[in-house]
């Protein structure tokens, strides 16, 4: 099982992490794309990193809006495991012209 992050951890890399913020035992950030095909590419890109991680995701979409919140339900909190997939799903939105 991965190891919960303290708050200091998680406030340090949250400052690496532009739009998203901690919620309770969660991260989460709102995304917004160019339009809705590319809020659907962000969210397959990421669902196949989330699926070779072995870690999901509770996703959001409407229209080209995108809702994220990350959780190691597990774990009963935060682990790297969520801060290295925010950073996969802030790279996939960048791909996709979203700035953050």
């Amino acid at each position: 099982m991965a190891r919960l992050l303290n708050d200091e951890e998680i406030t340090r890399q949250l400052q690496q992490l532009p739009g998203w913020s901690r919620s309770e035992d969660a991260i989460v950030a709102t995304i917004e794309a160019p339009d809705f095909p590319a809020a659907i590419r962000i969210v397959t890109t990421v669902a196949d990193q989330a699926e070779s991680m072995n870690h999901h995701p509770d996703i959001d979409i409407r229209w080209r809006t995108t809702h994220w919140l990350l959780t190691t339900h597990d774990a009963g909190g935060l682990t790297q495991l969520d801060i290295e997939l925010a950073h996969g799903i802030s790279d996939a939105a960048r791909r996709e012209g979203v700035q953050l």
